[in-house]
C-alpha cells in the first residue's frame, strides 16, 4: 500500500486522501462487501442502519457535573452510570471498558469508552471532549479506529465506528471535517443538564402572548 500510495502522490499529485492507511481501508471495505450484489443499495441500508443507531445529539442530566469539568470526570461519571449511560445510547449497545488499551509499535494509547454494538456487529469507539468540537479531534479517533480494524476487530466483525462526543458544535464545521473522511465516524454533542421547566414554560407563555397581540394587530 505504501508504493502504491507514493506512486499515486508521484503521477497525480492533486489528488488527495489516497495515503497508504486510506488504500488500506479502501481495500478493507471492498474485501467486506464485494459479494453484495448492488453494492451502492448495500451502502445506503449500511449508512441508514448506522444513523438509526445514533444519535446526534445527548442529554446526560443523570451526571449532576458541576462547571467546569474535564474530560477525565465526565468519563468517570459515565462509567459510574453506566446504566444510564447505555438507556440514552439506545438499545443493542456493550460496554467492554473504559481507557481501553492499544498497543502501536512501541507505544500505548488508551480509548476513552469502547463498546460492542449487537445491532451493527461492530466495535464503537467513544472519545469524550469536554469542549467545542475542533477539526483536529478526528486524527486522534481515525487512530484509534485503524489499530482496532488492525488488532482488535475479529474477521467475522464489521469496521469499527468511531463516535466523538464533544459539549458543543458547528454543524458547518463537523461537515467539512468529515467530508474527506474514509472512517465510519460520527461527532455528537451531549448536555448535562436540561434547561430549567419554569423558564421553559415561561418563555412559552411568552411566545403565545406575542403571536396572539399580533394576530389581534391584524
Amino acid at each position: 500500500m505504501t508504493e502504491l500510495a507514493e506512486y499515486i502522490k508521484r503521477q497525480e499529485p492533486e489528488l488527495k486522501g489516497y495515503s497508504d492507511k486510506n488504500l488500506w481501508r479502501m481495500k478493507q471495505f471492498y474485501e467486506i462487501y464485494k459479494d453484495l450484489p448492488k453494492l451502492s443499495t448495500a451502502l445506503r441500508e449500511i449508512n441508514k442502519d448506522i444513523t438509526n443507531s445514533f444519535k446526534d445529539s445527548y442529554v446526560f442530566e443523570f451526571l449532576n457535573l458541576p462547571e467546569p469539568y474535564n474530560e477525565s470526570e465526565l468519563q468517570q461519571g459515565l462509567v459510574r452510570q453506566m446504566k444510564s449511560f447505555i438507556l440514552e445510547l439506545g438499545k443493542d449497545f456493550l460496554f467492554i471498558g473504559e481507557e481501553y488499551k492499544l498497543q502501536v509499535g512501541n507505544s500505548d494509547f488508551y480509548i476513552d469508552l469502547l463498546f460492542y454494538h449487537r445491532g451493527l456487529q461492530c466495535l464503537v469507539a467513544f472519545e469524550l471532549k469536554a469542549a467545542k468540537f475542533k477539526p483536529d479531534h478526528l486524527g486522534q479517533l481515525n487512530f484509534y479506529l485503524e489499530a482496532l480494524d488492525r488488532d482488535v476487530k475479529k474477521p467475522i466483525e464489521n469496521p469499527s465506528i468511531g463516535v466523538l462526543l464533544c459539549k458543543d458544535k458547528d454543524s458547518e464545521v463537523v461537515e467539512y471535517a468529515l467530508s474527506r473522511s474514509l472512517s465510519p465516524t460520527m461527532v455528537a454533542e451531549y448536555k448535562t443538564q436540561l434547561p430549567d421547566k419554569k423558564l421553559l414554560q415561561q418563555k412559552l407563555h411568552e411566545l403565545f402572548e406575542s403571536d396572539n397581540n399580533a394576530n389581534e394587530s391584524i
